[in-house]
C-alpha cells in the first residue's frame, strides 16, 4: 500500500498513528458513528442471533473453546470487552459464565444486545461507552474478560486498553483474546497468490467510507457512511501492552483457522499455510 488501497470494496487510505488522548479519542469518535451504521444491519438479524441461542448454538470459536475450557467450572462473571450486539457475550452464558457484562462503544449495538438479553431471560449487564471508559464499578469483578474476532483493529491506545482489562479482572483472573493475526495485513487480501501489501508491520493506520457488501449486505451508500479508523498492532505491542499493566501471559497461539473468510481468493492449501488467527492467554496475578 503507498498512500490507499482498495479491498473487498472498500478504499482505504494510510494515515499517521495516533500519538496523542485527543487523536485516540477523535477516532473512537469517529468509529462509533461508523459501527452505529454497521449495527443497523445486526438489528436486523436479531431475531436470527436470538433463535441460534435459544436453540443453544454457540458462537464461540473452537479454538476459544479449546483455550477456555469448561466455564462452568470457573467462570461466575465473565466481561466482554467490544461487545457488539451480544452474541458472543451470551455465547459465553450459554457456554456456562454465571453472569455477563458487555461493553461496546456503539449505542445501537447495546441496544441490540439489550433487546437480545431480555428475549433470553440472561442475566446480562450492558455498557456503552469507549472501552477506555469502562465503568470503575467493573474493578475487580472479571474471573474473564474477553475481546477479540475482529476487535482489537479499531483501537487506538493499546496501553490504556491493556490497564482496563487488569483494573477489571479478579487477582487470579484470566484475559482471553482470539483476533486476526496482524501478519494477514501484510498481504493483498483480494489477490489469488499471495501479494505484498506493502504495509508496515511495525506503525500502520488507515482510515475508509463504507463496509465491504460481504460484510454488511444491507449498508447505506459509501457517500453517505461515516469515516472509520484501523490500526495494525503487531504482537509485540500486544504482549508489551498486557504485561504493561502488570499482566502474566501464559500462552500465544497462531492458528491457521480463521473466524471469517478473509483472503477467498487464495487456494485452500495457500489459506492453510498462514497464521490467518492468533490466540493469547493473560492472567492478572492472584
Amino acid at each position: 500500500m503507498t498512500d490507499s488501497k482498495t479491498e473487498l470494496g472498500v478504499t482505504f487510505s494510510r494515515e499517521a498513528v495516533a500519538e496523542t488522548d485527543a487523536e485516540v479519542r477523535a477516532r473512537h469518535g469517529d468509529n462509533r458513528a461508523a459501527w452505529n451504521e454497521a449495527a443497523g444491519y445486526y438489528a436486523s438479524q436479531l431475531d436470527r442471533a436470538i433463535a441460534n441461542l435459544k436453540a443453544g448454538r454457540s458462537s464461540l470459536h473452537p479454538i476459544e473453546r479449546r483455550n477456555l475450557g469448561d466455564l462452568r467450572a470457573w467462570c461466575d462473571t465473565a466481561v466482554h470487552l467490544q461487545c457488539a450486539s451480544g452474541e458472543d457475550t451470551l455465547s459465553l452464558w450459554f457456554e456456562g459464565a454465571k453472569r455477563v457484562v458487555g461493553v461496546d462503544i456503539s449505542d445501537v449495538h447495546i441496544a441490540n444486545a439489550e433487546r437480545t438479553s431480555a428475549a433470553l431471560g440472561a442475566p446480562a449487564t450492558w455498557h456503552r461507552c469507549d472501552i477506555l471508559d469502562t465503568p470503575a464499578a467493573l474493578n475487580g469483578t472479571a474471573d474473564l474478560v474477553y475481546t477479540g474476532q475482529g476487535a482489537l483493529c479499531w483501537l487506538h491506545d493499546l496501553a490504556g486498553w491493556a490497564a482496563v482489562i487488569a483494573r477489571v479482572l479478579k487477582p487470579g483472573g484470566l484475559f482471553h483474546v482470539l483476533d486476526d493475526h496482524p501478519a494477514t495485513w501484510l498481504f493483498d487480501m483480494e489477490a489469488s497468490r499471495l501479494t505484498p501489501s506493502g504495509l508496515s508491520y511495525f506503525r500502520h493506520a488507515e482510515r475508509s467510507k463504507g463496509w465491504p457488501n460481504s460484510y454488511i449486505k444491507e449498508a447505506a451508500p459509501v457517500a453517505d457512511q461515516a469515516i472509520k479508523h484501523e490500526r495494525l498492532w503487531p504482537l509485540s505491542a500486544i504482549f508489551g501492552a498486557l504485561t504493561g499493566a502488570g499482566l502474566v501471559v501464559e500462552s500465544l497461539g497462531e492458528h491457521p483457522e480463521a473466524y471469517w473468510q478473509n483472503f477467498p481468493n487464495l487456494p485452500d492449501a495457500v489459506r492453510a499455510s498462514l497464521p490467518l488467527t492468533f490466540s493469547m492467554k493473560a492472567r492478572r496475578p492472584a
